[in-house]
């Protein structure tokens, strides 16, 4: 079984590598210092297993997860607050609290080993917990070709559903993010924005006028000039978010 070791600590990598002696059946197949080193290496080698830290620079344990098409399984290896260790920790395979001890990095690695005959461990639903955290909802990680680009939720002007994913436009242009249009109403909405229609959610402080259209319906103008439409029910979100 190949693993990867991501913490941009090299003393933690180092403890990791150390207990890892224990078990001839894992190979440690790439260390990495950062987010984007750890995504080239699980690209590059499919691990079944990592280990990883959450709070890095540059791109955090989250974020780099959110951008491989099909997640290894993930022992966390992490400082992080009290608020993303209850959001993930029955969604991982297990987490390990810095400082760790020798015996309860065993108690991960054999949780990881019984649960990996049974079925493979899904991390859909750690990143669906995670979006709730106050460090991951001020901004949005996609990739751009063969680039990481990291987009501030203040730069966002508008996201429309594209089938599997969501479109986000930005002054740079539109990016995709393999996410639901629901995900970015929940994780967005202590920003100011509103899904002013089944396939859009609109960042209300670029919103210029609010014309009727036929029937129900509305159409927006953003001060970009994009024009959007407006569902019945999504006037009246609007109407809450804008308090009119």
């Amino acid at each position: 079984m190949n693993t990867i070791i991501i913490d941009d600590e090299p003393l933690a990598r180092s403890i990791v590598k150390e207990y890892l002696q224990s078990y001839e059946e894992i190979k440690i197949v790439a260390e990495c210092n950062d987010g984007f080193e750890g995504l080239k290496a699980i690209q590059q080698h499919e691990p079944d297993l990592i280990f990883l830290d959450i709070q890095m620079p540059k791109i955090n344990g989250f974020e780099m997860l959110e951008l491989i098409e099909t997640p290894p399984s993930v022992i966390f290896t992490t400082a992080f607050d009290e608020f993303a260790i209850k959001a993930f920790e029955s969604n991982a395979v297990d987490y390990l609290l810095k400082p760790f001890s020798k015996d309860r990095f065993d108690k991960a690695v054999q949780k990881y080993l019984q649960q990996k005959k049974a079925s493979p461990q899904k991390t859909e639903a750690i990143l669906e917990s995670a979006a709730q955290s106050p460090v991951q909802q001020n901004r949005v990680v996609v990739k751009d070709g063969s680039k990481i680009k990291i987009i501030p939720v203040n730069q966002i002007q508008y996201l429309e559903a594209a089938d599997d994913y969501v479109k986000i436009f930005t002054a740079e242009g539109s990016f995709l993010k393999k996410k639901t249009m629901s995900y970015f109403e929940q994780s967005l909405q202590s920003f100011q924005f509103a899904r002013t229609h089944r396939s859009y959610i609109v960042n209300t402080q670029l919103i210029t006028r609010i014309d009727p259209y036929e029937k129900d319906s509305h159409i927006l103008l953003l001060s970009t000039g994009a024009k959007l439409p407006v569902s019945k029910a999504g006037y009246s979100k609007l109407k809450d978010v804008l308090g009119i």
